[in-house]
């Protein structure tokens, strides 16, 4: 019988050879990062929050954005350097006495990191219909667009490890612009203008990424023939809540925690 991939049957006779533009990895590299005693910042009630606080406990934190600029490496024709700007939502619950409930508040944080990897080299100008600018006279000029390789980051949301609440050491310790989008994440503007000597929350998170450098290149690949669907789309919303329950798979692995030489085997993996 015949392999079946995505719909397509492969019998091992393609019909045609076929050029293709599409984006290849030419570097990449992942990394585990533990960050240490990021100084946060809050929003001005929050802020006043933290100042009468007498402890703190990191709860939640989510990757809101990362910044992205790609420069080519002088001395090292083909490399680039990939200015990576993290910015973290960080969620903390806060006590402000021993007999009280915490009270839940949101801070920012961010983290900035710099990987050199191969992107190959390239002196063509690109220019594409897809990308319109308009010019003065009200016409349509075709606008160029850069020939440096396209920066990927996958990053999923940090491990929350610690947080404490210190004085500042450095005023100008790790504050920065933040972008508008960023703060709207949190309701306004976060208060950035304190002094030595006051106090602010340092968090520390685990941070896992992968980087990439994809180039867009015409490749030749062979084609067997179109993929055309085999099944047809079904319309859970007419079914009855039961029904729907009967489909859901049976979350065996729920009730039978995996056995511990799969443990192992996982950690040996994540060493590696």
């Amino acid at each position: 019988m015949a392999e079946t991939t995505n719909g397509c049957q492969l019998d091992g006779n393609f019909k045609e050879a076929v050029c293709i533009d599409a984006g290849r990895v030419y570097d990449s590299c992942c990394d585990r990062d533990c960050l240490e005693d990021l100084r946060c910042f809050f929003l001005p009630d929050a802020q006043a929050l933290i100042n009468s606080a007498l402890s703190v406990k990191l709860r939640t934190a989510e990757v809101l954005n990362v910044y992205i600029d790609v420069e080519p490496v002088n001395f090292n024709k083909g490399f680039f350097s990939c200015d990576l700007n993290f910015f973290f939502l960080l969620g903390f619950d806060v006590y402000t006495s021993p007999t009280t409930c915490p009270c839940f508040v949101k801070g920012i944080t961010t983290y900035s990191k710099k990987v050199i990897l191969y992107g190959s080299d390239g002196n063509v100008k690109l220019f594409s219909n897809t990308e319109d600018s308009v010019c003065k006279n009200g016409k349509n000029n075709t606008r160029q667009s850069s020939n440096n390789p396209k920066c990927v980051v996958q990053v999923v949301d940090p491990v929350p490890l610690t947080a404490r609440i210190g004085e500042i050491r450095d005023c100008y310790e790790n504050v920065c612009c933040l972008p508008r989008d960023i703060c709207d994440c949190i309701g306004g503007e976060v208060v950035t203008d304190s002094q030595n000597g006051n106090p602010t929350v340092y968090a520390s998170i685990g941070l896992f990424t992968i980087v990439q450098l994809i180039r867009n290149v015409q490749m030749l690949v062979p084609v067997y023939d179109f993929c055309i669907p085999e099944k047809t789309c079904c319309d859970s919303a007419t079914d009855q809540p039961c029904d729907a329950f009967r489909k859901i798979k049976f979350p065996t692995d729920d009730f039978f925690p995996p056995r511990s030489l799969n443990c192992e085997c996982k950690e040996e993996c994540d060493q590696d």
